[in-house]
C-alpha cells in the first residue's frame, strides 16, 4: 500500500496526539510482539511505538522492519517513536479516514 504526501500528513496529525501503545528495548523484535502489534494494528489501523534506547537496533531500521513484517506503511518516525498505519480491509472496521 502506498499514500500521498497529504495522507501522510494526515496520518501523523492523528498520531500526533495519540499515546505510544507498545515499546521496543532491549528484546528487539520478537516474533510474539510483532503478533501482537499485527493484531493492533488491525484493530487500530494507526499506531505508536516508543523505541527505547536499550533497542538493540536503530529506530529506522526497526521501524523498516516492523512495517515489512506487519504489511503496513511507516508513517514516520520522529525522536524515539515510530508511526505505523495499515488500512483494515473491511470498510465497516475502518477507524481512520484519509481518503482524499
Amino acid at each position: 500500500m502506498t499514500i500521498t504526501s497529504k495522507q501522510r500528513a494526515a496520518l501523523k496529525t492523528k498520531a500526533a496526539g495519540a499515546p505510544a501503545i507498545f515499546q521496543i528495548g532491549k528484546n528487539g523484535l520478537s516474533d510474539e510482539l510483532v503478533k501482537q502489534l499485527d493484531a493492533a494494528i488491525e484493530a487500530r489501523e494507526l499506531i505508536k511505538i516508543n523505541v527505547l534506547e536499550s533497542a538493540p537496533e536503530d529506530k529506522k531500521t526497526l521501524a523498516a522492519e516492523l512495517a515489512e513484517r506487519t504489511g503496513s506503511v511507516l508513517v514516520q518516525v520522529i525522536g524515539s517513536k515510530i508511526v505505523l498505519y495499515r488500512q483494515n480491509k473491511d470498510p465497516k472496521k475502518r477507524v481512520v479516514d484519509i481518503d482524499d
